[in-house]
């Protein structure tokens, strides 16, 4: 199947399948989550794959007995249940021990937004960006997903791996391998910094904001730790920074470049767009949800005209 028209998780899993084939000692925990992809992988190497049911913290424990083992593990829930309900036992068997094991969170942010806060996984990055050792992906696109396999095999250590739900345009992700990150628009007025979900939705501002005379650069942020050194010498070039986030505005991707920018004394400035604490719990649709919280492309663009006219 074409690439732009396969899932994140089917487009990692069909890879990652390709890889099973050829080396036993990877192996596949699922807490009775499925996949079209998955199920493939089910079929064809059947002891390479295990259901561990629904008992996630269990599922934690038993994948770091199996890393210890010398298995190269890939663990695969829902992104809340693999960060938030499993915490404790990330913490410890996993990044504690720095085992290699990958973990893939599927339904980032409002993915599963009717669903409700119990499926929300609008923290995931700020809980897991404080634990020793553990590299942290974000990627926009299944192209990006599938290459992310490879990073997975060939990196020591624990690895969280944050995919959105459906399918999205595709772009660039030659760059991922040495700088964790693509520049996938230039312009000359504002730098737009997106991760997941919200590069697309960068990108779609960036086309209106053009048609207003407004040049913006747009960046995929795809490793969100540790951050590429590259990004210090990217950022330095900047006056003006955005990030666009579908998280909390504590500990996501806007804390992270505001702490790079701090800690290199960089002269740009930073606006971060996030979800506020006051406004992470709810139910609906996921567009209603960015209109409420200023994520759709109306009100980025209004936030963006805006900080742009009070900072010329």
């Amino acid at each position: 199947m074409e690439i732009s028209k396969m899932d994140m998780r089917d487009a990692f899993i069909s890879r990652l399948t390709e890889k099973a084939r050829l080396d036993p000692s990877i192996v596949f925990l699922t807490n009775d989550y499925g996949a079209p992809s998955l199920d493939r992988f089910r079929e064809e190497l059947p002891n390479q794959f295990f259901n561990m049911g629904i008992a996630e913290q269990n599922m934690i424990s038993v994948a770091a007995g199996m890393a210890m083992g010398g298995k190269k593990v890939f663990v695969y829930s829902i992104a809340s249940f693999l960060t938030l309900r499993c915490l404790e036992q990330v913490k410890i068997d996993v990044c504690t021990m720095n085992l290699p094991i990958t973990m893939v969170g599927v339904g980032t942010a409002y993915a599963y937004s009717e669903d409700g806060p119990t499926h929300h996984a609008t923290e995931d990055m700020a809980v897991t960006r404080c634990l020793s050792n553990l590299s942290i992906y974000s990627p926009s696109g299944s192209d990006a997903a599938m290459l992310l396999v490879d990073e997975a095999l060939r990196q020591d250590g624990p690895k969280y791996f944050r995919f959105d739900r459906g399918k999205y345009p595709v772009y660039s992700a030659g760059s991922l391998p040495k700088r964790g990150y693509a520049i996938l628009r230039e312009g000359r007025d504002i730098c737009l910094i997106g991760t997941g979900i919200t590069t697309h939705r960068a990108m779609a501002v960036a086309d209106v904001l053009a048609k207003q005379g407004i040049q913006a650069s747009v960046l995929d942020l795809v490793r969100i730790k540790p951050l590429s050194p590259f990004l210090i010498d990217e950022l330095g070039a900047w006056d003006k920074v955005m990030t666009i986030e579908e998280h909390t505005t504590t500990g996501g991707i806007g804390s992270a470049i505001a702490e790079l920018v701090v800690d290199h004394g960089l002269r740009c400035r930073v606006k971060r767009v996030a979800i506020a604490e006051s406004l992470l719990y709810a139910y609906g649709k996921r567009d209603i949800l960015h209109e409420q919280r200023g994520l759709c492309e109306k009100s980025l663009t209004t936030s963006i005209l805006d900080w742009l006219r009070q900072n010329t």
